[in-house]
């Protein structure tokens, strides 16, 4: 159901008036309460750099397991490939499923000292399958633009939410910003899945917000606020961007980090399903509490502080390690269980 997701067109805010500016920004502000999801379109990634990403993904996922092992970090840490089963993203929101289908393959920046919190989050420099020597350049030029496309989407979350524009500038001028190519793909020997099973289980994103470009079809769904999963289609040549929890809790609620999933809508043996999510995650030092400017007496703080750091890195050793973990939720004042478990179709 795209109606429930808005569509923005950047063109106002790469060439537009001071007077449409503002009213992109409003559009944004809009879709952030609401829904916590919308598209963007003319966001000034060329078809090409889109197209080249893909197909080197198309390439790295179609190699033998065996190959694709050989990326796999031997400390543990969140770069290179992730298999099947080897996750299960739903237990990052407290809700106990069986591990999710998805293949992924993890980089980010290279630029990395311990004093930006790659110690705290697990990050290591990158690693680069060695038999796809094209793979390295696409994928960097990609998540480069990709990168910078969410500092600018920070830029107008600023001024959507009545902030200075350079607001949250401080909170990404070091960020360790992660981008994940997600492969779904059903296999002919898989078993009947149950309906339990997922293809990328229920969860919201951790940081300040998301880019994701995705195959058309259906597969992504979002929890609504009577408790229904709608479909969510990308429009062509459009990304998707949705508020994590960092803008949730910054905002005190007034923007939505909204639950979602991927379902195994895949036929065994057919097309995969790819995605590539960037994730803006913010400086891990940062503090992650509710703004001043989004308190009041009538509406107190949801959260307590932590750090914007701890908080990712504690939702993603949850998905790893299939463990609950012990962090702030933000779904408001329904359980997690009982607000996902509710939810139908």
């Amino acid at each position: 159901m795209n109606s429930a997701v808005p569509v923005i067109d950047l063109n106002d805010w790469w060439s537009g008036s001071a007077t449409r500016r503002a009213a992109l920004a409003d559009q944004m502000r809009d879709a952030a309460h609401r829904v916590g999801f919308f598209q963007i379109v003319n966001h000034g990634i060329s078809d090409d750099v889109r197209r080249a990403a893909l197909e080197q993904m198309d390439s790295f996922f179609h190699l033998p397991l065996s190959e694709k092992e050989l990326v796999v970090p031997g400390d543990g840490t969140y770069r290179g490939y992730s298999g099947r089963k080897s996750e299960s993203f739903a237990y990052t929101v407290g809700d106990i499923r069986p591990a999710d289908l998805v293949e992924a393959f993890v980089m980010g920046s290279d630029e990395l000292t311990s004093d930006r919190g790659s110690d705290l989050h697990g990050h290591r420099p990158n690693i680069w399958p060695t038999t796809l020597p094209e793979f390295h350049g696409h994928v960097q030029t990609y998540y480069n633009a990709a990168r910078d496309l969410s500092r600018t989407l920070t830029d107008i979350a600023a001024v959507a939410l009545g902030l200075d524009t350079d607001f949250f500038s401080h909170k990404v001028d070091h960020a360790v910003v992660t981008m994940r190519m997600n492969w779904y793909q059903r296999h002919e020997a898989d078993p009947e899945l149950d309906e339990a099973q997922m293809a990328l289980g229920a969860h919201t994103d951790y940081g300040i917000l998301t880019v994701l470009l995705a195959d058309p079809g259906p597969g992504l769904q979002i929890l609504s606020d009577d408790s229904t999963w709608l479909n969510v289609e990308p429009v062509d040549g459009a990304f998707i961007v949705n508020i994590g929890d960092a803008l949730a809790v910054w905002t005190n609620n007034f923007w939505k980090s909204t639950v979602h999933r991927v379902v195994p809508t895949m036929t065994p043996g057919g097309r995969a399903r790819r995605s590539i999510a960037l994730f803006q995650d913010g400086n891990f030092a940062t503090t992650l509490a509710p703004l001043p400017q989004f308190v009041s007496t009538d509406n107190p703080a949801q959260y307590g502080v932590t750090t914007l750091g701890q908080h990712v890195t504690d939702k993603i050793a949850g998905g790893r390690n299939f463990a609950v973990p012990d962090v702030q939720q933000t779904l408001g004042s329904r359980s997690t269980t009982e607000k996902i478990g509710r939810a139908h179709v």
